[in-house]
């Protein structure tokens, strides 16, 4: 299938998504996976959406001479509840357009949408084609293959390390994409959702599983349960005053990557709550970002 690359129609005038230079729906029409049919309403306040009603992907290109050939998708926050797509995703992406990093945010199917058959496979079905439209589009927009990242903070970071540590593709459409890699090569964790047992975000957990929180379910979708020698680089990011998402989920993953020899860095600040992000107050916790690209660095990912 020809995917077309639209700018953003003027009724979003007022929106900050306008920023974004192109956007990219993410399955073609009438075929969108795990849906019902039904039509629904974008549903958003205070830059919060909290409805999805086409998933699609907004693209951000640094100038031509500073591309390096990465890239990243970043998977917004908002405990599977909301999307925070301007703070936790569009200003994100223009930091990583600074490192010369071209960076896609993914407005996906919140699990808690009234259009999904199946509530958690809607989040997992539209990252993992993302990221396969991302290498699809690669020789075009000046990309790697091999430099495909993902970033989650929250319960993002629960959803990217769910497509980094889960081998099963729920994207297949027979279309041309199907054969295409969704893992990332890659992973940024932030304050991320990681267990949904004893140190779960109870609201994440909610809202990601509902009715299906069985204790298989549960099990399958704690991600430190899932990292093998396979699971791609990683670098976490967490406070230890954090009171929204406990600290240990950061520590359980890492300690699953030393298990099984995957390369990657932990950082747990001191302060900083669940408010690590592109814009912090303290100054200690504000060294994430540097750690970040000095790493990055350090894996090849950028020169």
């Amino acid at each position: 299938m020809r995917f077309f690359l639209f700018l953003i129609s003027l009724s979003l005038f007022s929106s900050p998504i306008l920023s974004a230079q192109e956007v990219t729906p993410l399955w073609p029409e009438g075929k969108i996976p795990n849906s019902k049919g039904l039509t629904l309403k974008h549903i958003e306040e205070r830059e919060r959406i909290t409805q999805v009603s086409s998933p699609n992907m907004l693209s951000f290109f640094p100038p031509k001479e500073e591309q390096n050939g990465s890239s990243i998708l970043i998977l917004p926050s908002g405990g599977y509840h909301h999307l925070t797509y301007n703070l936790g995703g569009i200003q994100l992406a223009k930091w990583f357009n600074t490192q010369g990093i071209t960076a896609f945010v993914l407005l996906y199917r919140l699990p808690t949408s009234p259009d999904l058959i199946i509530s958690e496979n809607g989040p997992i079905q539209d990252t993992q084609r993302a990221l396969k439209l991302i290498r699809l589009n690669a020789e075009k927009w000046h990309l790697d293959v091999n430099k495909v990242g993902v970033f989650g903070a929250s319960a993002g970071g629960h959803l990217a390390s769910t497509i980094a540590t889960h081998d099963d593709d729920l994207s297949k459409i027979n279309d041309n994409l199907d054969s295409y890699k969704f893992k990332p090569n890659f992973m940024i964790l932030v304050s991320p959702v990681i267990s949904l047992g004893d140190y779960t975000h109870k609201g994440s957990l909610g809202n990601f599983l509902g009715e299906h929180a069985t204790s298989e379910n549960i099990h399958e979708y704690s991600n430190e349960f899932h990292v093998t020698k396979n699971t791609p680089p990683t670098i976490l990011f967490h406070a230890q005053n954090d009171p929204t998402v406990n600290p240990m989920n950061s520590l359980l993953f890492y300690e699953q990557m030393m298990k099984h020899e995957v390369k990657g860095s932990l950082h747990i600040f001191p302060k900083g709550k669940h408010n690590i992000g592109i814009y912090n107050a303290s100054s200690l916790t504000d060294e994430w970002k540097t750690i970040c690209t000095k790493w990055l660095k350090e894996i090849n990912i950028i020169k």
